[in-house]
Parts: structure tokens; sequence; C-alpha cells
């Protein structure tokens, strides 16, 4: 019988299957289609100080083998969530939690994470620097190595739970990113986040997406996100959270290989809401072609 069994840091889960932020709610809705304690984890929406209704419409587009999304962080603020959907979400799922936390200053991601410390469902806080920096033009966090550190840093000092940083892929060199945030004391990383794409209608010759760019998910973005996860798992020595396109029990295998000691599926349960079951059903039999007993000596094997 396979080992499903994974551990991100002290946070020990019962397979390595994470339904990604932003793809999965709150787990209402999908607590009706199925049993969610099967489930490794899941991580939240992406939750930030005030309420937010998210980019204009049209905000989602379809492409070759993925998707362009520019929802724009729509969620109803932390006060909200901590009264609202962390009961339900201790009704539905049994197991620890991932809080997605954004932010537009260090301030907010500070506030926000320290009001996240006492609920003890949530295991880990995955902080979100791929947000705009409204305090330095706009750029994001996670595109600047001293950004991404001093974010890392404003959290920790908030919080003893484990801070694990959502890295953007949009960077020259995403383990300079890494090293940043590792250094500034980040318990572990969670890559990659969406591309910066864009599409445009032949048709009124304008973009799809009123917010003219959007991020890039799906299938398309599975080999950039398994090369950043190498490149990460070689530059430092902390869990990662391998994210981006998966969408079989193969490609959390392979995520795995790459370095990953779990991996997250995101835009797989949009297409499919039964994606997340079907790849924990999937994996023992996956696992036992490979000759493996125990999924997490998958983790960075494929590294010399």
């Amino acid at each position: 019988m396979v080992n499903l069994s994974v551990r991100l840091g002290d946070v020990e889960l019962k397979n390595p299957v994470i339904p990604a932020s932003g793809t999965f709610g709150y787990g209402r809705e999908y607590a009706e289609l199925y049993d969610l304690d099967i489930l490794g984890s899941f991580s939240w929406k992406g939750t930030t100080a005030a309420p937010r209704l998210g980019n204009p419409q049209p905000r989602i587009a379809e492409t070759a083998s993925g998707m362009l999304n520019a929802v724009g962080l729509q969620n109803p603020g932390i006060d909200a969530v901590i009264a609202d959907e962390v009961p339900h979400i201790a009704e539905i799922f049994h197991g620890p939690v991932i809080a997605n936390v954004g932010g537009f200053s260090l301030q907010e991601y500070a506030e926000n994470c320290a009001k996240l410390s006492d609920i003890d469902q949530v295991a880990i806080l995955e902080v979100n620097i791929s947000c705009p920096n409204v305090h330095a033009g706009g750029k994001n966090f996670g595109c600047d190595p001293h950004a991404a550190a001093e974010v890392t840093r404003a959290v920790k000092a908030v919080t003893k739970k484990p801070v694990f940083m959502k890295l953007t892929p949009n960077v020259t060199d995403i383990a300079e990113i890494a090293k940043a945030c590792a250094d500034a004391g980040a318990d572990g990383l969670c890559l990659i986040n969406t591309l910066l794409g864009m599409r445009i209608d032949l048709k009124t010759k304008k973009p799809l997406i009123a917010n003219r760019t959007g991020g890039l998910s799906g299938p398309a973005v599975f080999p950039v996100a398994v090369r950043m996860v190498w490149d990460v798992y070689e530059a430092v020595k902390l869990p990662i959270i391998g994210c981006g396109g998966v969408s079989s029990a193969e490609d959390v295998c392979e995520m795995m290989l790459a370095g990953a000691s779990a991996v997250e599926i995101g835009a797989a349960n949009l297409r499919d809401p039964y994606a997340c079951k079907k790849i924990v059903e999937d994996l023992p039999g996956v696992c036992e072609r490979l000759g493996v007993g125990r999924i997490a000596d998958l983790t960075g094997a494929a590294h010399g």
C-alpha cells in the first residue's frame, strides 16, 4: 500500500494534493460535490484587509491549453472571512488549512497575518507577493528581492505560524527572489503564480480582458513551473509547494521529482470540479507503476 503522506516543514498532510488559491473559494461550493477530507489541504481564496469587488469584466479568457484571468483578488475582506468563512470551513474540512493572504503594503500584510495567527485550523500562511506595492509605484512585491524580503520579515514578526511565500514567475531569476525570502526567515515557498499574458479580439481589435493583461494558467505553464521549482530546489533548502498547470497524478509526481514536497492544483478545478478528487484517487496507482512505496521519496529525486 502506497504511503501518500507528506510534510511541509512541521505540518503533516495525508497526501500532497492541495487545491490552489483562487480556484477553490473557501471550499463551500466544492463541499457540495465531494468530501473535502480526502484532500491534503486547500489554499483559500486570496484575502485582503478590505473587501474587494475585483476588476471589471470581462476578466477571464480562454487560451490554447490554458486560460487568462484578471479577477483582481475579489474577496469579502479578512474580518468577514474570519467571522463567516472560518467557522464554515471547520464544518466541511477537518485537516490543516492554508490561508492565502494578499496585501498592498507591508502594514496590510502584517495586519492580515496577525489576525490569522490565533486560528487553529490555519496551519500555513501563504503570502501572495504578486500584489502591487502601492507605496512603490505599483511594482509587484515579488518582482524585487528587497521588497520580497521586507514582506517576509514583516509577516514573520507578527506570527508563529509557518510562512510560505508565493512567488511570481514574472521575474528574470526566481531563485534570487527565493533566496531573499529564505534569508528573511521564510519557512517555505509556493511557486509559481500565473504568467502575465494577453489576448486581442480580432473583430473589435481590443484586448479580450478589460484589464488588458491577465495571468496565464493551465497546462501551458506546466513546463515553466517544473523548471522554476527545479531551480528553487537547487537554490534554497526550504519545503516547496509546486503549482502551475498540474492536471493529473502524473503531473503531481513530476512536480515532486523537480523538488516539490506538495502540489497545488489550480485551473484544472475550473475545468473539472472533481479534478483534485480524481488526482487523489489516481496517485496510488501511479506510484505503484513508478515503484514508489512512499510518495514523499519523490521530492527532489530527479536531482543528481
